[in-house]
Protein backbone atom coordinates (compact mmCIF):
# COMPACT_ATOMS: atom_id res chain seq x y z
CA UNK A 1 0.00 0.00 0.00
CA UNK A 2 2.79 2.48 0.76
CA UNK A 3 4.78 1.43 -2.24
CA UNK A 4 2.10 4.04 -3.98
CA UNK A 5 3.90 7.04 -3.00
CA UNK A 6 7.66 5.83 -3.32
CA UNK A 7 9.37 7.27 -6.54
CA UNK A 8 10.49 4.62 -8.98
CA UNK A 9 13.99 5.61 -9.98
CA UNK A 10 13.04 3.50 -13.52
CA UNK A 11 10.11 6.36 -14.06
CA UNK A 12 12.72 9.46 -13.33
CA UNK A 13 15.73 8.37 -15.73
CA UNK A 14 13.42 7.33 -18.61
CA UNK A 15 11.66 11.12 -18.18
CA UNK A 16 15.18 12.75 -17.98
CA UNK A 17 16.45 10.51 -21.05
CA UNK A 18 13.63 11.44 -22.84
CA UNK A 19 14.07 15.37 -21.94
CA UNK A 20 17.33 15.34 -23.31
CA UNK A 21 16.41 13.81 -26.39
CA UNK A 22 13.73 16.77 -27.12
CA UNK A 23 16.72 19.26 -25.94
CA UNK A 24 19.22 17.79 -27.97
CA UNK A 25 16.45 17.89 -30.91
CA UNK A 26 15.78 21.42 -30.47
CA UNK A 27 19.64 22.32 -30.45
CA UNK A 28 20.08 20.12 -33.98
CA UNK A 29 17.05 22.52 -35.08
CA UNK A 30 18.21 25.61 -34.34
CA UNK A 31 21.78 24.56 -35.88
CA UNK A 32 23.67 24.33 -32.64
CA UNK A 33 25.43 21.04 -33.41
CA UNK A 34 28.07 21.23 -30.35
CA UNK A 35 24.82 21.76 -28.33
CA UNK A 36 23.25 18.62 -30.07
CA UNK A 37 26.42 16.10 -29.47
CA UNK A 38 26.54 17.33 -25.84
CA UNK A 39 23.13 16.62 -25.41
CA UNK A 40 23.01 12.91 -27.03
CA UNK A 41 26.05 12.34 -25.35
CA UNK A 42 24.21 13.06 -21.97
CA UNK A 43 21.17 11.09 -23.21
CA UNK A 44 22.95 8.17 -23.99
CA UNK A 45 24.93 8.27 -20.34
CA UNK A 46 21.19 8.12 -18.83
CA UNK A 47 20.28 5.51 -21.25
CA UNK A 48 23.51 3.13 -20.00
CA UNK A 49 21.86 4.01 -16.55
CA UNK A 50 18.36 3.05 -17.24
CA UNK A 51 19.73 -0.34 -18.95
CA UNK A 52 22.03 -1.08 -15.98
CA UNK A 53 19.23 -0.26 -13.98
CA UNK A 54 17.03 -3.13 -16.04
CA UNK A 55 19.30 -5.74 -16.11
CA UNK A 56 19.28 -5.54 -12.25
CA UNK A 57 17.14 -8.46 -10.69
Amino acid sequence: MFNLFKSNPQEKLQKAYEDKLAQALQAQRNGDIRGYSAFQEEAEAIYAKLEALNKAP
